[in-house]
C-alpha cells in the first residue's frame, strides 16, 4: 500500500466492506479505539427505543416473561460462543469482567485445592490488566489462607513460574497494552502439564481474534463485550466454563439468578444445573438487549475473515508509520509476527499523552496507556485502509510540526 489509491482498491475489494454501513459512525473521524470502545451498530438506538418503550413502557413486568428477558442472559451467550470455539450452553453474559473473573477464580481454587491442597498460587503476568490482578489480591486477602499470586515479568518465564504448587494460571490471550497475543493451546498444555487450571481473559480477544477455546482445553475464561463485539459502554460481560466443569462449580456470588427454581423463594441456595449457575442477580436489561446489535453484525461473517483484514490493516499501519515517521522516536511494542499479534498496533513515544491529545483533536481517536504508549485498534467490521493512510498522515503531520506541544495536550483527563 504505497498510495491512497492503492488504499481505496483494497477498500473497494474488501468483501466486510458491507458490514461498515451497519454502524453510526461519526463524519469527520477515524475511529481507531475499538480495542477499548466500540462503535455502536445502527441498530442499537432502536432497540434500546424499543426495550424502553414498548417493552418496559408498555410490557412492564410482563416482559420477563413475554420479552423474553429472563432467558436472555443465556440466549446472548450461544450467539456469542461460534466467535470463541466454545459449544452450546458453556457461556453466558452477565455481570462485569471483574465480577466474573471473581467467581471464576474462586470456583477454580475450589476445584484445584480438592484434587490437591498443597496448590495455593495463582501465576499472572506483571504485565496483565490491573484490574484481573487487583481481583487476585482481593480473594487472595479475603481468603486469608495462604494463597500467593506470583508475577512473572516475561511470558518465557511462564513454564518455570507454573510448578506443582499452582493452583491456577491467569493469562490474558491478547497484552492490553502492547498487544502481545499468546498460543493459547501451547501455554493451556503447559498448565495443565503439571495439574494446574488455565483461566484465560479474553477482553482483547472476542470478536477481535480467533479464539479456540475447547480445541485449546481451556478450564475457564472471562471477556467483555463493549470492545470489539461493540455492545456499548459498561455493556455485561460474560463467562465461559466448558461442560466438564460446569456441576462442580462453587458459586461464591450464589444470587437468586444463579438458583435452580429462582421463583420457588427457597431461603436454601440450589445451584443450576449447567452454565446458569454462573449467574447472580438481576440483569441490567437495557444494556443487555444492545449486545445483541452487535453480535448480529458478527453472524454475517466468520473469524478468519476479520482475522485476514485484522492482520492486513496492522501491516499497513506498521509499515506506513516506519516508512513516513522514521525521523521521529517512535518505537514498535507490537510484535510483527501474525501469530504473536492481536488486532492491535501500539507505538512508544516519549511524549505519547500529548502525541495522543493531539491526534484526537484532528480526529485521529486513539488511545493511550502507561508508559509512553499510542494504541491503535483495527476493528475489521469498521476499520478501512483509507482511514490507516489517512491517520499515519495525521499522525506524521502531528510530529513534524510539533503541534502536541501545545499546554493543552499536556493536561490529564480523568480517562485517557
Amino acid at each position: 500500500m504505497k498510495t491512497r489509491d492503492d488504499a481505496a482498491a483494497l477498500d473497494r475489494d474488501d468483501p466486510l466492506a458491507r458490514l461498515r454501513d451497519q454502524f453510526a459512525l461519526a463524519d469527520g473521524v477515524i475511529y481507531l479505539d475499538g480495542n477499548s470502545l466500540g462503535v455502536p451498530p445502527k441498530a442499537a438506538a432502536a432497540r434500546a427505543a424499543s426495550v424502553i418503550g414498548a417493552e418496559w413502557g408498555e410490557g412492564l413486568i410482563r416482559s420477563w416473561n413475554t420479552a423474553g428477558w429472563f432467558t436472555l442472559p443465556k440466549r446472548l451467550g450461544n450467539k456469542l460462543s461460534s466467535l470463541i470455539g466454545a459449544a452450546e450452553d458453556e457461556v453466558v453474559v452477565t455481570d462485569t469482567i471483574s465480577a466474573n473473573l471473581f467467581k471464576v477464580l474462586s470456583a477454580a481454587l475450589k476445584l484445584a485445592n480438592e484434587r490437591d491442597p498443597k496448590r495455593r498460587v495463582i501465576v499472572s503476568e506483571r504485565s496483565n490488566f490491573p484490574s484481573d490482578l487487583y481481583i487476585a489480591q482481593g480473594l487472595i486477602e479475603q481468603l486469608d489462607r495462604g494463597y500467593e499470586l506470583r508475577l512473572v515479568d516475561d511470558a518465557a518465564e511462564l513454564p518455570a513460574a507454573i510448578d506443582e504448587h499452582t493452583a491456577i494460571a491467569m493469562i490474558t490471550h491478547v497484552n492490553y497494552r502492547t498487544g502481545a497475543m499468546h498460543d493459547m493451546a501451547a501455554v493451556t498444555e503447559t498448565i495443565h502439564r503439571v495439574g494446574a487450571l488455565a483461566v484465560w481473559d479474553l477482553a482483547h480477544s472476542a470478536g477481535a481474534v480467533p479464539v479456540d477455546l475447547n480445541g485449546a482445553g481451556a478450564d475457564y475464561a472471562v471477556g467483555c463485550t463493549y470492545k470489539y463485539l461493540n455492545g456499548g459502554p459498561g455493556s455485561p460481560g460474560f463467562v465461559w466454563v466448558p461442560k466438564r466443569h460446569q456441576n462442580a462449580f462453587s458459586q461464591p456470588l450464589s444470587g437468586w439468578w444463579g438458583h435452580k427454581k429462582p421463583f420457588e423463594m427457597d431461603p436454601v441456595y440450589r445451584p443450576d444445573d449447567g452454565i446458569g449457575r454462573f449467574l447472580c442477580g438481576t440483569q441490567p436489561m437495557v444494556s443487555m438487549a444492545l449486545v445483541e446489535c452487535g453480535l448480529d453484525v458478527f453472524l454475517q461473517t466468520d473469524m478468519q475473515t476479520l482475522r485476514r483484514k485484522s492482520l492486513a490493516l496492522g501491516d499497513a499501519f506498521i509499515a506506513l508509520v516506519e516508512a513516513r515517521c522514521s525521523d521521529f522516536p517512535l518505537t514498535l511494542e507490537t510484535p510483527r509476527e501474525h501469530a504473536q499479534r492481536g488486532s492491535q498496533v501500539s507505538f512508544r513515544h516519549p511524549h505519547g499523552y500529548e502525541v495522543m491529545q493531539a491526534l484526537i483533536a484532528r480526529g485521529v481517536i486513539g488511545d493511550y496507556r502507561e508508559p509512553g504508549i499510542l494504541r491503535f485498534g483495527f476493528t475489521p467490521l469498521y476499520t478501512r485502509f483509507a482511514d490507516v493512510w489517512d491517520a499515519v498522515e495525521v499522525l506524521r503531520d502531528v510530529l513534524a510540526t510539533e503541534s502536541w506541544r501545545a499546554p493543552e495536550f499536556a493536561e490529564r483527563a480523568s480517562v485517557t
